[in-house]
């Protein structure tokens, strides 16, 4: 396996978390999303992905793009501890969770958008932050009132071992903290968050962690 990814990218991020929760080490290629114009937006990249986005996984001479693509090819083709519910309904419930933050969330603080509100829309950087935190703030309090209407507290969101919607959840909190957002009215996110960095699966996952990590 060849993957390619950026160190701050929520969706690369993820894929990170889900490589080491089932024990698997790709080769690591990086693609740096601010430099030479973004190395993403390239033909050797593009030949890859055609959206031009992080992540992309080679898995002899094919290419799975969209990280939760990955990570449900990962749950389905190799072992370790599983990442979904055996239940429908359970698994149903984790994918929804799982999709407000990477369909409906984190999509609006990519970086693509950003730059169009940047340039094209020609707003300055203290708006686009301000964006960000407004879309994130709303798309995390939905996810909190997810887990308060399950009536259960569990030290991951759906259980007692971390699984997809974890893996979705730490990226857009660490996107919440880098943006500012006010997370105080969220105590079950801040807890799920504060459990999974406390596994080395995540830890070790975290973009300052990565060798290509900048400042």
């Amino acid at each position: 396996m060849v993957f390619y990814g950026y160190f701050r990218s929520s969706a690369a991020y993820r894929c990170r978390i889900a490589f080491n929760l089932k024990g698997i080490s790709p080769e690591n290629r990086y693609v740096h999303l601010r430099k030479n114009g973004g190395e993403q937006k390239m033909p050797t990249f593009t030949a890859l992905n055609p959206q031009g986005l992080v992540p992309a996984l080679e898995i002899d001479g094919a290419v799975l793009t969209q990280s939760l693509a990955i990570i449900e090819w990962l749950e389905e083709t190799q072992g370790g501890p599983a990442l979904l519910p055996s239940d429908p309904l359970e698994r149903a419930e984790v994918r929804a969770f799982a999709q407000v933050i990477a369909c409906d969330t984190h999509p609006l603080q990519n970086l693509r958008v950003l730059d169009y509100l940047k340039g094209p829309l020609g707003h300055n950087q203290a708006q686009a932050d301000d964006w960000c935190r407004e879309w994130i703030g709303r798309g995390l309090s939905a996810c909190e009132a997810l887990l308060e209407r399950r009536n259960e507290e569990t030290p991951f969101c759906f259980g007692e071992t971390p699984g997809l919607a974890d893996i979705c959840l730490v990226p857009q909190m660490f996107s919440a903290a880098r943006f500012g957002v006010d997370l105080t009215a969220m105590p079950r996110l801040r807890a799920v968050e504060r459990a999974c960095n406390a596994l080395y699966a995540f830890a070790d996952a975290h973009p300052s962690r990565q060798p290509d990590t900048e400042a």
